[in-house]
């Protein structure tokens, strides 16, 4: 990992997903191994959603959820951190998109930062349509929160369809 971490920490927000292999345990696992990352503090999880997925519709629903973390890794570490995990679950990256999975992790969004990169895009290119993101990501994150070049997550919860997202109740 080149320039991995940070001299300041900033806090990411990470959204969680699973339709495979018990997707709550498996997001709940994500969250415990997330809170052990280097150089980074879980500060909130959101609960769990079940969500309708997206892409192909053969496929069972998904668990989803969002967590804040203050973190000195840098966005390629932290990426490279959560692909770490991904794989310890299962995860098998084969190009295909939207498909049923283990563990998906993704850097939703890092302080104020927009990044365009190989692999890497911040904020999160799909975030500003999506219920199963924003309103987990609602849960964790302060009021008024800004999502760079998109507008603030009230609005884009204003403007977001909530069909096929339901809480799971604790328990």
């Amino acid at each position: 990992m080149t320039d991995a971490v940070r001299a300041t920490p900033v806090v990411a927000y990470v959204g969680l997903g699973s339709n495979l292999s018990d997707p709550a345990a498996q997001v709940r696992q994500a969250m415990a191994e997330l809170n052990g990352l280097p150089e980074s503090e879980l500060l909130a999880r959101s609960p769990l959603y079940r969500t309708a997925p997206v892409g192909p519709a053969d496929q069972p629903d998904y668990v989803n959820a969002v967590v804040s973390l203050k973190t000195r890794l840098s966005p390629r570490g932290l990426l490279e951190a959560l692909q770490a995990i991904e794989r310890a679950h299962g995860r098998q990256r084969d190009g295909t998109r939207w498909g049923p999975r283990t563990l998906d992790l993704d850097i939703l969004l890092y302080g104020d930062e927009r990044l365009s990169e190989p692999g890497l895009q911040i904020p999160h290119p799909e975030m500003g349509g999506r219920a199963f993101v924003l309103v987990p990501l609602a849960d964790v994150a302060p009021s008024g929160l800004r999502v760079p070049g998109l507008g603030t997550l009230a609005d884009l919860i204003e403007r977001c369809p909530r069909e096929g997202i339901a809480p799971i109740p604790v328990g």
